[in-house]
């Protein structure tokens, strides 16, 4: 699952916003993606608890652990699928490069 350590190894990054100025200009996506390398390493930060919390803070119960290890050894297309299989709309809860 991930990197064993990459909690403790990996600081948290998030994506970042494009300034107000540009985005009341246009109506389209102002969150600006991390690259694939940073995302699969967020990935890796995944703890692997033995009782996954991230699984009770979902409302669609998208298998999170599962698709944090996709995502860490480059399986998007897995990862894709993963999502689909526990939500049908799962572009409204993330979006994977």
């Amino acid at each position: 699952m991930g990197k064993v350590t990459g909690f403790l190894e990996i600081e948290r990054q998030d994506r970042r916003y494009a300034p107000a100025s540009d985005r009341i200009r246009h109506f389209r996506e102002f969150v600006i993606p991390l690259s694939e390398e940073t995302t699969r390493d967020q990935a890796a930060r995944c703890m692997n608890c033995g009782i996954p919390y991230c699984h009770n803070g979902c409302p669609v119960n998208n298998q999170i652990p599962d698709w944090n290890d996709l995502v860490y050894r480059r399986d998007w297309h897995a990862a894709s699928l993963n999502l689909h299989s526990t939500n049908k709309i799962f572009a409204d809860c993330v979006r994977v490069p």
